[in-house]
């Protein structure tokens, strides 16, 4: 990402037919399967953008490259050059860089909301066209027939996750995104207005921003349910399913027998596949434990909030067993004498503190229970 002025390194650039022969020749030697083709702003975003434009045109046409492409266009380039590069990208990305216009305007002045927001806007109305025409005549072009996608990077602005995950859902619907990803932002420049350069990067929140996109993706879940204006920040310790399961026990048990798909996918330990299974296999008949193993089922977790033919557990289950089941292994993750990188933030403040890994691990997991088990 490139950060205000006082980012500026000295640059090097590859022409059109450098790169061309570089991925040309990696793709015969069996060393890659496609091309991420981006690049800073070179003269302009006009400019830079012919040049893409230029890298693809040789591999498509002069070295009949039918590998995968995935190419980044630059905010502010003219309409008809995003068309262009539709036509010979598979996939498209406009990163959104940072989570808000206010964030943007501070640390990457030279972009702006509308100049991101434009290109994707375009890109999504020409993918549905696309789509259109080729049910009418088949060999029609295609333009990025993998759809686009954006990235956004995390902790380098003062955002809550609530609020990165609102952005993030309207998204998926306003531009039928494929893929929204997240990068925790590594501290390289001295800036008053970035974190300072000892700061490490927030990968545990980054790991639940994914986890949580994957709920809004697959899972039937809104923004609004996994976090709110009283809650807008994850939970280190548990993962975002779990959270909300553990937030709304009075749903639970379920009888996964008779309780509709939705609820089936929130019950923690029960994935999309498991969910589409046990939706099949209890139309031939009621489902035990055993039956719901061989399908997939995490009982570990999922015993806590289910009952079946034969079992009715999840309705006695202390708060305090059903915490321990759901805690998420990598917040207190250590190895012999290390962190794990997603170690939650108050285990490595005693680390820091000069207390041991494991022994950090282990008290903050036995609070965190305490803690979770009250809520409950």
């Amino acid at each position: 990402m490139c950060i205000r002025d006082s980012n500026d390194v000295p640059r090097a650039a590859f022409t059109p037919r450098e790169l061309a022969d570089l991925t040309i020749g990696f793709y015969r030697r069996n060393y890659i399967e496609g091309l991420f083709l981006s690049s800073a702003v070179l003269r302009s975003p006009d400019y830079t953008m012919e040049q893409m434009i230029g890298v693809l045109e040789l591999l498509r046409g002069e070295y009949r490259f039918r590998g995968y492409i995935h190419a980044k266009a630059i905010p502010g380039a003219d309409p008809a050059l995003v068309a262009r590069l539709g036509l010979l990208a598979d996939r498209i990305s406009i990163n959104i860089e940072l989570p808000s216009e206010r964030s943007l305007s501070l640390l990457a002045p030279d972009k702006s909301k509308r100049a991101i927001l434009a290109p994707m806007k375009q890109v999504s109305q020409s993918v549905t066209q696309s789509k259109a025409e080729l049910m009418r005549y088949r060999k029609a072009p295609q333009f990025a027939p993998a759809g686009q996608s954006t990235q956004m990077i995390i902790g380098a602005s003062p955002e809550t996750d609530y609020q990165i995950l609102r952005l993030t859902e309207g998204l998926y619907q306003k531009y039928s995104l494929k893929r929204v990803f997240f990068s925790a932002y590594i501290p390289v420049a001295e800036d008053s207005l970035l974190p300072a350069l000892d700061t490490k990067p927030p990968l545990l929140r980054e790991h639940r921003l994914y986890q949580a996109d994957w709920l809004l993706r697959f899972y039937q879940f809104s923004a609004s349910e996994i976090l709110d204006e009283q809650h807008p920040d994850f939970n280190p310790y548990l993962d975002p399913k779990c959270n909300w399961a553990v937030h709304n026990m009075h749903l639970f048990p379920v009888d996964v027998n008779r309780c509709s798909y939705e609820m089936l996918l929130r019950v923690p330990g029960i994935g999309v596949k498991s969910a589409q299974r046990i939706r099949v296999a209890r139309r031939s008949g009621q489902l035990d434990l055993a039956d719901l193993k061989r399908i997939g089922v995490v009982l570990k977790r999922a015993q806590y909030f289910i009952t079946c033919k034969g079992f009715s557990r999840g309705v006695t289950a202390g708060p305090e067993a059903t915490v321990r089941a759901l805690l998420d292994p990598a917040a207190f993750g250590v190895g012999t004498e290390q962190l794990s990188l997603f170690a939650a933030p108050a285990v490595q403040e005693l680390a820091a503190q000069g207390m041991r890994p494991a022994s950090a691990a282990r008290e903050v997991c036995e609070e965190a229970v305490s803690c979770l088990a009250r809520q409950m």
